[in-house]
């Protein structure tokens, strides 16, 4: 992440102590080359909600071609990287993330929310938050520490982890001894790469057929 462009609105770290790089880079940071998924539960979503809507995201994911990476979020939630071309501005690849949540949430009805207000959300379920590939958002980097007591680490997974893995487990204490032991997960992002058209096509039906796309939101919820 060494040539990601910085928060701009901190430069650094961020009041919980992470590291929340832009998902562009210096090249062009007007042209995203990282699709983010992020899976934020609900005050009262259980995490195992978040396993079940993980492997939707992993199915519709593999029906692309598309690659994903996934990462404990070292909170309540999970994270998932797509490499993509920079080819695009922050409004289209938001659009193919939007487009892509809505797919997730036609197949998990039950567990998924893609509403935009906070309000109108039932907090049981989980938002697919789109706007994490919105313009000055960010989310914590792979490896780097939360602001909690135990001081919990946002940490690369397998997918074949997603039904055991326990967010509390992987901490300041506990993820070198297992970086040393599996390596940098995330280390083959740079070479499966996925061109977002179909995710835009998929965004231009559901306008056709209707739906809207919500406002571009100017700072973080």
């Amino acid at each position: 992440m060494r040539d990601r462009a910085p928060r701009r609105d901190l430069g650094g770290p961020d009041v919980d102590g992470r590291v929340p790089p832009w998902n562009s880079r210096r090249a062009d940071i007007e042209r995203p080359d990282e699709w983010r998924i992020d899976l934020d539960p609900g005050e009262q979503c259980p995490f195992d909600r978040v396993r079940r809507v993980a492997h939707v995201v992993h199915e519709v994911l593999d029906e692309l071609g598309a690659t994903g990476w996934p990462k404990t979020s070292g909170g309540s939630g999970m994270h998932i990287y797509v490499r993509i071309p920079p080819e695009h501005g922050f409004d289209e690849v938001r659009r193919a993330a939007l487009a892509f949540a809505r797919e997730v949430e036609r197949r998990a009805p039950e567990d998924v929310t893609t509403t935009w207000w906070r309000r109108d959300r039932d907090p049981a379920q989980l938002f697919l938050d789109y706007n994490q590939n919105a313009r000055d958002h960010t989310i914590a980097a792979a490896y780097s520490v939360r602001g909690t007591p135990r001081g919990t680490v946002s940490t690369p997974i397998r997918w074949d982890e997603v039904d055991d893995v326990n967010p509390e487990d992987n901490t300041i204490a506990t993820v070198p001894a297992r970086y040393a032991a599996l390596g940098d997960l995330h280390a083959g992002i740079d070479d499966a790469v996925f061109d977002i058209a179909p995710l835009l096509e998929w965004a231009d039906r559901d306008e056709h057929a209707g739906a809207e796309v919500p406002p571009v939101p100017e700072t973080e919820e």
